[in-house]
């Protein structure tokens, strides 16, 4: 349904999207996943209509959009703050759109509490927006969005603002809500975890260019270069003997071929902590986060990794046996 084909987008003197080609099926959930700076919000405008293309096209259906002003579109835009109406209540900030469409007073306001019911808001109509927490603010600015039954829905980091937990659970409800209604969305985040929850598909921007492109968990298990396996949250890269040795220890069919003549990619996860793990070190450093311990270890004939420990009081110079979970593997492409 949408076709991003060699999209180019510059500035004076910066080319902030280069060569950009993507798709996004009717009903999918794309995030495209990048650092700040990368030229994901950009991109995401160009598809809006906001920012005018240097080069290639964006397509809806078939039809090219670039004469097409943003208005003409269909699609919706949510950013990150929200930007609700201050002196309107909840109600009337998502029955906006239907006032302008000329809907009658009744079914919007009928419609409004449709929407504050689906994202779990339910007889918040009458509150205005400086009397809710900033979650319940988004999940106005949701529904306000939803409101517009859009063709396509545009999120732009809409969950940066909140703290981590909150974040964690609107991620799994918006990625709800966007199955529960159907709707093809296309959301940019820098946050991997938002992105994987929420997103049918991944594509990785790094430095204006699409890295990666493909099913988030074929992203996530398969990264195609050292620098995608990095954001993404692969912290140790191992070759020859040593990549060979985390392999035979975790075993499995998830690691086989990994080590052989390319780059072992491991996730913190990959090593933990246990006492019938097989390989053997000596930690370097230790860190005790809110759910878990962050080692450093000097594993015997592999050398520093980054590893889980098991909540025993590890401290430097402890020698731990550490165990390998395939899952925590990907090889790396020569």
């Amino acid at each position: 349904m949408l076709e991003l084909d060699a999209v180019r987008v510059t500035f004076p003197q910066t080319v902030a999207v280069d060569d950009v080609s993507m798709r996004l099926a009717e009903g999918g959930v794309l995030a495209v996943l990048g650092p700040s700076g990368c030229g994901k919000s950009t991109l995401l405008r160009a598809v809006a209509g906001l920012e005018p293309l240097a080069g290639g096209a964006v397509r809806w259906r078939g039809t090219d959009l670039a004469p097409v002003p943003t208005h003409r579109r269909g699609f919706a835009l949510m950013f990150q703050d929200g930007q609700l109406f201050a002196h309107a209540t909840a109600g009337d900030n998502i029955a906006y759109p239907l006032r302008l469409r000329g809907v009658p007073r009744a079914r919007r306001r009928q419609r409004a509490e449709e929407l504050l019911e689906l994202v779990g808001l339910p007889g918040y109509a009458d509150r205005r927006p400086a009397t809710l927490s900033g979650g319940q603010q988004q999940r106005v600015a949701l529904a306000r969005a939803l409101a517009a039954e859009p063709a396509l829905l545009l999120l732009d980091e809409p969950l940066s603002s909140l703290d981590r937990s909150l974040r964690d659970r609107l991620a799994g409800d918006l990625r709800d809500i966007l199955t529960t209604t159907g709707t093809t969305a296309m959301l940019v985040t820098h946050d991997h975890d938002e992105a994987f929850t929420v997103a049918d598909r991944v594509a990785v921007m790094l430095a204006g260019r699409t890295a990666q492109e493909g099913p988030t968990g074929q992203v996530w298990s398969s990264p195609v270069s050292r620098e995608v396996a990095e954001f993404i949250g692969y912290q140790t890269f191992l070759t020859g003997g040593a990549a060979c040795r985390v392999v035979a220890a975790g075993g499995g069919p998830d690691a086989s071929g990994a080590g052989a003549g390319a780059t072992l990619a491991l996730r913190r996860a990959a090593l933990r902590q246990r006492v019938d793990g097989l390989l053997h070190g000596e930690v370097s450093r230790a860190l005790t986060v809110s759910d878990a311990v962050h080692l450093e270890v000097d594993v015997d004939g592999v050398g520093r990794c980054h590893a889980l420990g098991d909540h025993v009081g590890v401290q430097i110079g402890d020698r731990v046996q550490l165990a390998v979970d395939p899952r925590g593997l990907a090889s790396l492409p020569d």
